[in-house]
């Protein structure tokens, strides 16, 4: 069993607020940790898919007072968004009576609806937490074979933990069907599960891409304006991520759509029949491969008040990750699989545009070292600590 670290914060949170809703998607280790936290604590579990659990909480109001005192956990709540709005009054409810925490705790693997129905109805009265799939920091730290392992099978913890590179391969090949035959179609979206492989196939083969919506229209016979649909889907099932570009005044021409990335690295490799790591070495995908894994590593770990974008001009300045904090200090950091980081010109003058307080590359070595202009060469797991650092 791998701790996850956000377990902790999941129960501060149950501490000081009245209902928490953790977001990731289906597989990633949600149920296992409200699992280990209702054992601690008087609660109730209740899975939404299941037909019995669903009617018995169909008045919300009527169950929680029958179990009032008990921490309430939902799973899949995006089956039942309209549980929300009656929500509000028995939190305040509870509040006059003093009992000011630890009353609900949402799980969601479809992050809008979610977030929409909370945020209309729970304002003020919920802490959202995303759950990311097993990070390096959890499992690897500087061992070099065990992130080797990780960003080939990925963070699903069925996957990750699998006994062969094999039976990995072929739990993520039956994740995928699952998601396209049983859970989008259950979301409402009445999207053809052939079409909608083609589009997540197409978005792996171009991982870290700049997205152009006409190019994937035109390859999949719809329009620029479907494609922007079927993103939108993707981004929010929580399974890809949209990268958008810093644009604040520089007086350059900039490159404005965003990148696109496959958030799972062992997705990404099982869309495209990556089965080994020697097939990896030898895909054209391993560049944009290694940067998602890392860029998904260092944003699982970087405090809330962290925005990310990329930054890429028509002469050639481009960061790959930019991380701005609310004091509107800037890291700008450089993906590189190179042992041996060599950084371009680019980089250099993009880190002069945004005026940079931080800069970083991050490559596959173990050793942290300086390098001209200020720059730091740092292994991933590090860089990944100084975040944590940060967020503390």
């Amino acid at each position: 069993m791998i701790k996850r670290r956000l377990e902790t914060l999941i129960r501060e949170e149950l501490q000081r607020s009245p209902s928490v809703a953790l977001m990731g998607p289906r597989q990633v280790g949600k149920t296992t940790i409200a699992l280990n936290i209702s054992e601690e604590t008087p609660s109730l579990y209740l899975d939404l898919e299941n037909t019995l659990d669903l009617e018995r909480v169909s008045d919300i109001v009527s169950f929680h007072s029958e179990n009032s005192g008990k921490l309430l956990i939902l799973d899949e709540v995006q089956r039942m968004p309209e549980v929300f709005a009656p929500l509000r009054g028995i939190i305040d409810k509870e509040r006059r009576k003093g009992n000011k925490a630890g009353q609900f705790l949402f799980l969601g693997s479809a992050s809008i609806d979610l977030l929409q129905q909370s945020s209309e109805s729970l304002a003020g009265r919920i802490a959202y937490i995303e759950l990311y799939g097993i990070d390096v920091m959890e499992y690897a730290g500087s061992d070099q074979e065990k992130m080797t392992s990780l960003w080939l099978r990925g963070g699903f913890p069925e996957s990750l933990l699998s006994a062969s590179d094999r039976d990995s391969l072929n739990w993520r090949r039956n994740f995928i069907k699952t998601y396209l035959e049983r859970d989008i179609p259950q979301l409402g979206p009445r999207i053809p599960a052939q079409t909608l492989e083609r589009f997540w196939t197409m978005l792996a083969h171009n991982q870290g891409g700049v997205l152009n919506a006409s190019q994937l229209g035109r390859n999949l016979e719809v329009t620029s304006v479907t494609v922007g649909r079927y993103l939108d889907l993707m981004v929010d099932l929580l399974l890809v991520r949209r990268l958008q570009p810093w644009t604040f005044n520089v007086g350059k021409r900039l490159v404005r759509a965003p990148k696109v990335f496959v958030r799972d690295s062992g997705i990404t490799h099982a869309l495209l029949n990556v089965s080994s790591y020697n097939d990896l070495l030898g895909h054209p995908v391993l560049g944009g491969s290694w940067e998602g894994f890392v860029i998904e590593n260092l944003l699982s770990v970087a405090p809330s008040h962290a925005l990310p974008f990329y930054y890429r001009t028509a002469d050639g300045a481009e960061i790959d990750l930019i991380l701005e904090f609310s004091g509107q200090e800037k890291w700008a950091i450089e993906v590189k699989r190179s042992s041996a980081p060599a950084l371009s010109k680019g980089f250099h003058m993009a880190c002069e545009d945004i005026k940079a307080d931080r800069r970083y590359v991050v490559y596959s070595g173990n050793e942290k070292f300086s390098m001209r202009d200020g720059v730091i060469a740092i292994p991933l797991h590090e860089l990944m600590q100084e975040l944590l650092d940060v967020a503390r």
